[in-house]
């Protein structure tokens, strides 16, 4: 066959030659006149891209944000607090470390150091734990304003100092062991005839007066109306009855340790410890 005969399957021309095959598609219509586009020297410049801004720097915190001479003064406190919470921390350990070269060189000044404010107690671990309850009383001896003497009744330390813990989630160290540790210190320095025993039996006489007195000018009515010139303190113990099923048999009547009548000095007397 030849290469130039027509597709049989192919419709024909109008003049029915062969050799020329109509296209499967019509061609595409031409496009419809429009503006005439404008030269390529005339296209409008395109915009520039405006400059990213820069990012602002992060404010400075804490102690950076301090001038020069605040973050040298601060950093000269936080010195003396760390030095001063080092040397605390060595002079508690020393106080109940074993006896050593050191503690027997300085033992004095651990002493004045560490006692009473940082006495430590080892009580709650003994083989034979505390089981009682004692309760530091007070009364105390105030002049009134028309220059007479009045006695006050006995206030409970103790009693008050419970009753602010009980529900409390929080209580403060002062209402759970300064009063508590001020007696115990009392009685370790003194015998049963109340009499010092050692060097620190007059410190520990100043320091349990000092804070009966600050909790009367606080507390007491009638001694916030006058000037106290003496207190008398007092403690009771009770024993804490064993369990119901324990056959232990321990007396329920408290037993009462009365100190003699104490002067007060004259910065205590004009309430200089409240």
């Amino acid at each position: 066959m030849d290469a130039y005969d027509e597709d049989p399957r192919g419709p024909q021309g109008p003049d029915g030659s062969a050799g020329t095959r109509l296209p499967e598609e019509p061609p595409a219509p031409p496009p419809p006149p429009g503006p005439t586009a404008a030269p390529a020297t005339e296209a409008a410049p395109a915009p520039e891209a405006a400059p990213a801004p820069e990012a602002a720097p992060a404010p400075r915190t804490g102690v950076a944000a301090l001038s020069p001479r605040y973050q040298v003064g601060a950093a000269l406190a936080l010195a003396v607090v760390a030095v001063a919470a080092c040397v605390h921390l060595l002079m508690v350990f020393l106080s109940l470390a074993p006896a050593n070269t050191v503690t027997k060189q300085h033992g004095k000044a651990i002493e004045e150091w560490v006692y009473p404010e940082f006495e430590q107690n080892w009580k709650l671990f003994a083989p034979n734990p505390l089981q009682q309850n004692i309760a530091v009383q007070v009364r105390a001896e105030v002049r009134m304003r028309d220059g007479g003497l009045r006695t006050t009744g006995w206030t409970d330390l103790s009693a008050q100092d419970g009753a602010a813990i009980d529900g409390n989630l929080a209580p403060s160290h002062t209402q759970q062991n300064l009063l508590r540790r001020a007696w115990d210190f009392f009685s370790a320095t003194h015998g049963t005839d109340n009499r010092p025993v050692g060097l620190r039996g007059s410190l520990s006489e100043q320091y349990l007066r000092r804070i009966v007195v600050m909790r009367l000018y606080q507390d007491d009515p009638t001694s916030r109306e006058g000037v106290i010139q003496r207190v008398q303190i007092r403690s009771s113990t009770t024993n804490v009855q064993p369990p119901p099923w324990s056959r232990e048999r321990v007396s329920d009547k408290p037993a009462y340790r009365l100190l003699p009548w104490w002067s007060l000095t004259s910065d205590e007397a004009a309430g200089g410890v409240r």
